[in-house]
Order: C-alpha cells, then structure tokens, then sequence
C-alpha cells in the first residue's frame, strides 16, 4: 500500500501513471534483499540537493553488491522530466530505487556486474508544518554496526530493525524512539537524525559508523555555522537529551521536526529550531 497519492512511475525507460509493478518473484531483490533506495523532496516549486540523494542512492547499492546503472546526472534528468507532470505546488516524495536481479555464487550474493532493477516512484505527500512536531521515548532495539549490517548505505534491509523501534514507542503512547548505538549512547531516532540544543548551542550525535549522517542534517550545520551558531558533533547521552533546552529531528521527508517531549520531559518548540527551518527554506530558495 504507498504512501502518498498521485503516484507516477518511472519504469523500464519510461514513465506510468500509478503504482506499478516492478519486481517478479525471482528476482534477487525480491527474495534476498538487495534493495537501496533514496528520498529526495519538490516542494514550492524547489528540489533541494536532488544531485546528492541521487548520488546517494548509487553509493547504496554498491554498498549492497549490487551494480548501479544510471548515472547521477542522468538520473537527475530523469526525476526533473518526471516532476513536470505536477503542477509545480505539489508536494512531492522522490524516491529511486535498484534492486538486485541475478543470483551469484551461493544465489545469496547478486551476481557480480549482474543485471540490475531500476525505478523511481513519485507520490504526492504533504510537507509538514513548522508545528507539526512529535515525541520521544526510548526503545530496547539498537543500531546495528558495519560488521553485522549494511549500515553505510540506505538499504531496506535495514528497516524491519526501525519497524520495531517505532512499534515500541507507539505502544508506549509516543510518536517516535531515540535510539541507542552498540555502545549506549544516542545513535539517531527511528526515522530521523537527532539534534538537540543547549545553551543556544547546538548538538547532535557524531557519526560512528552505526547511522547514516543525513543529506539534510549536513545542510543544517552548514546553515547554522553560516548563520553564527556553534554546532558540535559528539558523543551524546540520553541524559545530556533530557536535559537540553531544544530537540529536534532532520530528515528528508520533513526537513524539520520538533521534539515536545522525551518521555517525561517536556519541550517547547524554541527559537534554535524555528531558527532551523527558516534557514533551510531561504537556502533551498536560493539554490533554485
């Protein structure tokens, strides 16, 4: 069942209105796997960092052993060709995938330089507004590492894991989990990198190998330092996010979300984090 709405996609060298099928049983893909994908965001009329997400996706799936076959630019075409179908108010999820189809030795392992799937899905999803904000809690599940996981690339494999993140925080009556890494300390949330602020400065987790260190999180500490605000990568605790002053999380899908409460502790939706989501609206403007 998708997402969003008014779904184009891009199939087999060109695009279809609706939701289609892209995969048959045997592919290995389908029952090993091997998926990839990336989102991207159009909204009023801007895409930002379009070429990094595309780029993104191709690292993902040699990450995953599979051979990517568009390239960035090529893909970028692709995506823009397919965002003129909408009128250019819609709020668009761009999301291109691979997966692996031939087998190698083992039939576990894609076939080295093997063929492999190819699609982008576009659906209509809304953006959220500056007000729409959720709650943490914390979970029993953890990030996994490089050397038990895929952590390095945006692979669906990896999903099922947050899956059973968010189950836990919703049955405890919160909207998301902040979630541990191998060692204890705050990794990232279920779905979104974790920022918090102390002090008028601004924190977030510093990348160890078990998180993916998000397009749009690098664009916010670009913003930030441009604007005059000290942004500190660091080991983080949980502790250190009870008592911060702000919390927000960064992703693609939303840009910004603010954080009103983790477990008992209550935030308010502080000026750092409005602050945040200006300054990333005035640079998508300006990059066109």
């Amino acid at each position: 069942m998708a997402t969003g709405t008014n779904i184009t996609t891009y199939f087999n060298g060109a695009w279809h209105d609706g939701d289609v099928a892209i995969m048959r049983a045997a592919d290995h893909g389908t029952w090993l796997g091997s998926t990839v994908f990336d989102g991207a965001r159009f909204f009023d009329g801007m895409c930002p960092d379009l070429q990094a997400h595309c780029a993104r996706v191709n690292r993902s799936a040699k990450a995953l052993m599979i051979t990517p076959n568009v390239s960035t630019d090529d893909m970028v075409a692709i995506v823009r060709e397919g965002l003129a179908l909408y009128a250019a108010n819609t709020p668009v999820y761009i999301r291109p995938m691979y997966w692996g189809i031939e087998a190698g030795f083992s039939a576990i392992v894609p076939k080295v330089g093997g063929e492999t799937g190819f699609a982008i899905c576009l659906e209509e999803i809304p953006m959220a507004t500056p007000q729409s904000s959720t709650t943490l809690t914390t979970t029993q599940f953890r990030r996994p590492v490089m050397e038990s996981a895929v952590v390095n690339a945006k692979a669906g494999c990896l999903y099922p894991n947050n899956a059973r993140m968010l189950a836990e925080a919703h049955s405890k009556g919160f909207g998301n989990a902040l979630v541990a890494d191998a060692m204890g300390n705050v990794a990232e949330s279920a779905t979104a990198n974790a920022f918090m602020v102390k002090d008028g400065e601004v924190f977030t987790p510093i990348p160890n190998g078990t998180f993916l260190a998000g397009i749009t999180r690098a664009r916010h500490i670009s913003n930030l330092a441009n604007d005059g605000v000290k942004v500190h990568e660091a080991v983080l605790t949980f502790d250190d996010f009870r008592n911060a002053d702000e919390v927000f999380l960064s992703g693609n899908m939303s840009k910004v979300t603010p954080i009103t409460a983790f477990d008992a502790q209550q935030y308010q939706i502080g000026p750092v984090t409005r602050r945040v989501r200006d300054l990333y609206w005035d640079w998508a403007a300006s990059a066109g």
